[in-house]
């Protein structure tokens, strides 16, 4: 199977996994936000360990295929993940999180900023 396959099959994994976090995600974005720890929260998905930012949401607890860690601009800055002149890039391109919730989707190999709506509550 070709890597783009595979990556394919990932991300339509994590989408699954996305729409089932995805409240508890936009929960801990805007806590982010209000309390004032960062403007832009980003949040790592990964099956493997990783160690970059907070883990929130363990794929084990909930019977997932991916984990998710909750991270910062400023700490994938400070790790130099954005460099200097990619921030501003970086900024430009950040979708609002009070809409979306900004993914750095972590693959062996591979690592890409994806960016998904929050799944909308269902009325009953």
């Amino acid at each position: 199977m070709e890597k783009e396959d595979i990556l394919k099959k990932l991300l339509a994994v994590l989408e699954d996994d996305l729409g089932f976090y995805s409240p508890m995600i936009k929960e801990v974005s805007l806590e982010m936000v209000k309390e004032g720890f960062t403007q832009y929260p980003i949040f790592v998905a990964h099956q493997h360990e990783v160690k970059l930012g907070e883990p929130i949401l363990l794929k084990e607890d909930y019977a997932r295929e991916f984990s998710i860690n909750a991270c910062t601009l400023e700490e994938l800055k400070e790790r130099k993940l954005v460099l200097p002149d990619r921030e501003a890039d970086f900024i430009a391109n950040y979708k609002n999180a009070k809409e979306f919730m900004c993914i750095l989707f972590i693959t062996p190999g591979d690592a890409r900023f994806i960016y998904a709506p929050y799944k909308k509550k269902k009325n009953s």
